[in-house]
């Protein structure tokens, strides 16, 4: 299963990439390229802490506007969660978001997710081992103002058994600079 998403990340890579050359090319051969000017960063950072819990996440991702209404970016997602003395994650993946803005401040969004999470729990049993690769496709919308989107997604391929989230509807909220 994990080599058919794998194959579907490298079959979305390279579409990616040909969108974006083509773009190029149609935006005028005799001009000097302004792709950069068209790229938007952004990202995440999240820290949560309380009694023996941390939770941090650091969520860089860039974006190629097209044009007013279209955009399509990478991500990356790295994840550290502990709990002391019972529990701790590592979560590292990468994703693909596609942004269209229905009306300047009406945002929807698709984004594919794939993560490798690596979980270890103290047991009463002993250590318990867990690594393996999840998917998710987030359909997602929100209010957009300036460079802020606010909203929320659901992720159609939620598993409650395998995902590291508790529910499959998430709030969020995106910066693009």
């Amino acid at each position: 299963m994990s080599n058919l998403f794998l194959s579907i990340n490298k079959k979305i890579g390279f579409v990616l990439l040909v969108l974006l050359i083509f773009s190029q090319m149609a935006s005028g051969q005799n001009q000097k390229s302004d792709f950069w000017s068209h790229m938007r960063y952004g990202g995440g950072i999240g820290l949560n802490f309380g009694d023996g819990f941390f939770s941090g996440t650091l969520a860089p991702s860039a974006i190629y506007q097209f044009d007013q209404q279209f955009a399509l970016g990478l991500g990356l997602n790295f994840t550290y969660n502990s709990q002391k003395n019972a529990y701790e994650s590592t979560v590292l993946g990468a994703s693909i978001i596609s942004l269209y803005n229905v009306i300047p401040q009406i945002q929807i969004s698709a984004e594919f997710e794939q993560l490798n999470i690596d979980r270890n729990y103290d047991t009463r049993l002993g250590l318990m081992n867990e690594n393996y690769w999840l998917p998710a496709l987030y359909l997602g919308a929100g209010y957009r103002s300036g460079n802020v989107s606010v909203g929320i997604r659901y992720d159609v391929l939620y598993d409650e058994n395998r995902s590291i989230y508790v529910d499959p509807w998430a709030p969020f909220v995106r910066f693009y600079f």
